[in-house]
């Protein structure tokens, strides 16, 4: 289906900068907050925030008849239940706006200041009420070198994980958008050398560098989604940090797997990327052998070509990139997780969220958490100002970025940043 929001010779009549996230071409949706709005949703362009409630109130949506309390929202859930045929008319009807060759709101100055908004005056909130979220373990790079260090290295892949995409029911009370800042985790941990557990705050806290999608359309139970039309559910991508308590995990995830380990946190980015402006980034995943069974199958490029960095900042000191890696390195895709999820009969919400699993590439710079980047801290990582890190040490910011690039054009998520506070 060709989407003429996403062509790359659209240009926009606001400067946009080559290395913005945000050019005519990716419109994303939000929400956002500031000292005169208390929630609206929004799209943005370049440095600039697009408030979609006061374009309605303008009657610039008039056409597409909606209610002007969709863009009246603490949360995006309802604008996405309107369903993709609308959601893409409102994405196209920005992006005519905001064309050069437009002049409906180009040359309407008195609009302007309650249309657009800097993106560095505004809050940006949590964009979805999650429902219920999950969590895969789908990258194959990480699976392995997790089960190097923790089981066998020369069986490094239970034997389940090459049939179907691994995952587990998470926490959604805990996940919070970009900017927020959390207590180091407590909970029982088991020394090597000790008998029993002893309580006190987690010692090796980590990263999960992730992505997430959103489900866009809600099925009933009993319903399944096949991998053919799986990509009708999905509504758009976040970037995601699942952080991890790995010392409390590694006692605690026998045999139900994780808890208090991943519930205390996890962060998305604002900016909801839709799967539309996504399409031209289409790759092909990895051959999949053994051959999955029917459910499982799938025709095209499902991967996803999104460049993937993650940064450490000390307390007053500067920012230094640790990972640079790839969603494409995925193994099993969003469309398989999708229709694993539900062949069982599991419905799905709007709003639900679907995280990745930790994405590592093939390389050591790819490694997608500290406990591979470090080799569960055998290979410490020395930050530019001269300290190094095991694991995520107090008061460390971990920022994780994510962007797509192809034929001139740029399509990002913005930052995905949380700060850790000491324990108390």
């Amino acid at each position: 289906m060709e989407i003429s929001a996403n062509h790359p010779s659209l240009k926009s009549w606001i400067n946009v900068d080559s290395t913005s996230d945000f050019p005519i071409q990716n419109i994303p949706f939000g929400i956002y907050s500031d000292n005169i709005v208390k929630h609206h949703v929004c799209s943005a362009i370049g440095d600039k925030v697009i408030d979609l409630y006061a374009l309605s109130v303008l009657g610039y949506f008039n056409a597409l008849n909606i209610k002007q309390d969709i863009f009246n929202a603490e949360h995006l859930n309802d604008f996405i239940a309107l369903g993709k045929e609308t959601t893409r008319a409102v994405r196209r009807r920005i992006s005519d706006l905001l064309n050069e060759n437009n002049t409906e709101l180009q040359n309407n100055k008195t609009q302007y200041a309650g249309v657009f908004k800097r993106q560095a005056d505004v809050d940006m909130l949590m964009p979805i009420k999650v429902g219920d979220y999950t969590d895969f373990f789908s990258s194959i790079d990480h699976a392995t070198n997790m089960g190097k260090m923790i089981r066998d290295p020369e069986n490094a892949l239970l034997p389940n994980w090459k049939h179907l995409p691994v995952g587990y029911h998470g926490r959604a009370s805990s996940i919070c958008v970009s900017g927020h800042s959390f207590h180091r985790p407590k909970g029982q941990t088991k020394p090597a050398d000790a008998e029993l557990p002893v309580f006190g705050p987690c010692k090796l806290l980590d990263i999960e560098l992730e992505m997430a999608f959103i489900i866009g359309k809600s099925t009933q139970m009993g319903e399944s989604i096949s991998t053919e039309k799986a990509d009708d559910y999905i509504f758009g991508m976040l970037l995601f940090n699942d952080w991890s308590a790995r010392d409390m995990q590694t006692w605690e995830y026998v045999p139900l797997g994780p808890f208090l380990a991943k519930n205390f946190a996890s962060t998305v980015s604002p900016w909801l990327v839709t799967l539309d402006a996504l399409e031209p980034f289409r790759v092909k995943g990895y051959e999949q052998n053994p051959k999955v069974l029917p459910y499982l199958e799938y025709t095209g490029d499902k991967n996803i070509d999104i460049s993937l960095e993650v940064y450490i900042q000390p307390e007053n000191s500067e920012v230094t990139q640790i990972c640079a890696s790839n969603y494409k390195y995925m193994y099993w895709t969003m469309e398989q997780q999708l229709a694993h999820h539900t062949v069982n009969g599991c419905n799905m919400n709007v709003g639900d969220m679907l995280a990745s699993g930790t994405i590592s590439g093939p390389q050591p710079h790819e490694y997608g958490s500290m406990l591979e980047l470090t080799w569960r801290g055998t290979k410490p990582i020395t930050l530019k100002d001269g300290s190094e890190r095991k694991f995520i040490n107090d008061n460390d910011t971990v920022i994780i970025k994510g962007h797509c690039s192809k034929d001139g054009v740029r399509i990002g998520f913005g930052e995905c940043r949380a700060k850790v506070l000491p324990a108390v």
